[in-house]
């Protein structure tokens, strides 16, 4: 496994600081080694260098003989490829989560296809903000509690009668749409159309989901004992618009006054 990494900085690929630099490929407990190397060179022939692994099948993966073939002369985007344990470290810094996911979920984040998440990020990356797009195993997907991380979701419009496509295939495609993005936007863009607040982190964003909830649940809105689906709706609306640090700042000092109120006021308040 890698050296653990600093999370207080977006990951970055072989591309440095760069806008192509903040975008990253995330892998989450990836089975077949050939399909780590295949997917370190369909981000490569993109342009992009960052990938991530959480927790793969195979401990030495970026070792394996399968995956070095595989990889094809992206020895160094393989090489460079970062592995951790938890999905929150290889969000972390990212101010974009988008996860791939062909599964109807009936909550979750908003659903968006390829080209209009690739828009949505090249929109991130006018700021200082990094984007990870997240893929699941190959016969699972993404866990429910992965989904419900990123900011959206996104799959490819595929034949319903035949939608199969192996992992790299879904990577390289969304990868050629996230090239297509920014090679297409104007030298200037995102100049110019008015005040944009700093991106919050994802790391930002799940401390703010928490210190909300222990503030609704002191107030006596949230029974812990029969949550239902509150906080997932809520991550759902709040998911779509896209919070600025500002903005997760701002819910975080209304849960801090929730709790000086419960505090003052000890009972059940609100209703459930």
């Amino acid at each position: 496994m890698n050296p653990a990494i600093d999370t207080s900085q977006p990951i970055s690929g072989d591309n440095g600081g760069d806008t192509f630099g903040r975008v990253r490929f995330v892998l989450v407990e990836t089975s077949h080694p050939g399909n780590v190397g295949s997917v370190a060179r369909a981000i490569k022939t993109m342009g992009f260098g960052s990938l991530v692994l959480v927790s793969p099948r195979e401990p030495d993966v970026l070792r394996h003989p399968d995956a070095i073939a595989m990889a094809s002369g992206a020895d160094d985007v393989l090489a460079g490829a970062v592995i951790v344990d938890q999905i929150d470290a290889a969000l972390a810094g990212a101010a974009l989560t988008v996860a791939m996911t062909a599964r109807q979920r009936e909550f979750g984040p908003p659903r968006l296809l390829p080209r209009a998440a690739a828009e949505r990020a090249r929109q991130t990356l006018s700021g200082s903000g990094g984007v990870a797009f997240v893929f699941g195993n190959e016969r699972y997907g993404l866990p429910n509690e992965v989904v419900e991380r990123c900011n959206a979701v996104t799959h490819i419009p595929a034949n319903p009668a035949y939608t199969s496509l192996n992992l790299a295939q879904a990577v390289q495609l969304i990868a050629y749409e996230m090239r297509l993005a920014l090679l297409e936007a104007a030298p200037d863009a995102g100049a110019n159309i008015g005040y944009a607040g700093e991106p919050a982190t994802a790391e930002q964003v799940e401390a703010m989901f928490g210190h909300l909830q222990t503030g609704l649940e002191a107030i006596g809105f949230l029974d812990p004992s029969n949550p239902r689906r509150l906080m997932t709706r809520l991550r759902r609306l709040l998911a779509r618009s896209g919070l600025e640090r500002e903005e997760v700042n701002i819910l975080r000092g209304i849960a801090k006054h929730m709790l000086i109120a419960a505090q003052k006021h000890p009972g059940p308040q609100g209703d459930r």
